[in-house]
């Protein structure tokens, strides 16, 4: 099945960005880079806002998968695969993050290109992340809010990174959350 145009030009805008990072480059600039008009990016995605919501979005998406893969259909112990995905999202976060938190916080102001953001960073997550804490022995009835502190907890992870760019230290705290939620998951089961 062939790609739409639209869907051709999310990508090549992912792969730029992922490539060179946000910085300030206009639309058009945008547009040469990923072999099209600016034209095109606007009738498509309606400014350099619109595009770079929908980047986030689905650069989000493609975490999700990447959690998904990596905890659900793997035989990894807990921890490993913590680990495992803790340093793909780093790696994503590399790239992506700081126009991840720019759009949030666009989000959070009520801007309209990125309204459709506010809705999915945390409804589009809880789903994926409360099937994880089920998946590692969080009771039915904790889970949701195991999974909405795991997912609060790591962003913050992220922005440490991000802001302080100390990798071991951020990665030491990814560890320590994760062994929490393990610990919480075998106090909670005994206890179910």
């Amino acid at each position: 099945m062939t790609a739409s145009p639209r869907a051709r030009l999310l990508d090549a805008a992912v792969d730029h960005f992922g490539r060179h990072g946000i910085g300030d480059t206009s639309l058009r600039g945008i547009a040469e880079t990923v072999g099209t008009s600016h034209r095109m990016l606007i009738y498509h995605f309606g400014s350099r806002e619109g595009l770079l919501a929908e980047v986030t979005r689905e650069v989000e998406a493609r975490q999700r998968a990447v959690m998904t893969a990596t905890y659900v259909d793997t035989d990894l112990p807990p921890l490993e695969a913590a680990a495992r995905y803790w340093e793909q999202t780093v790696e994503a976060t590399l790239h992506y993050g700081p126009l991840f938190f720019e759009l949030a916080a666009h989000a959070m102001q009520g801007k309209e290109h990125a309204a459709a953001l506010r809705e999915e960073l945390i409804a589009a997550w809880l789903p994926s992340v409360t099937e994880l804490c089920r998946a590692i022995g969080i009771p039915e009835a904790q889970a949701q809010t195991h999974a909405r502190l795991a997912l609060g907890a790591a962003r913050g992870l992220l922005l440490d990174l991000l802001v302080s760019g100390e990798r071991e230290q951020v990665a030491q705290g990814a560890d320590l959350l994760n062994r929490l939620l393990l610990l919480s998951a075998e106090v909670g089961g005994a206890g179910a």
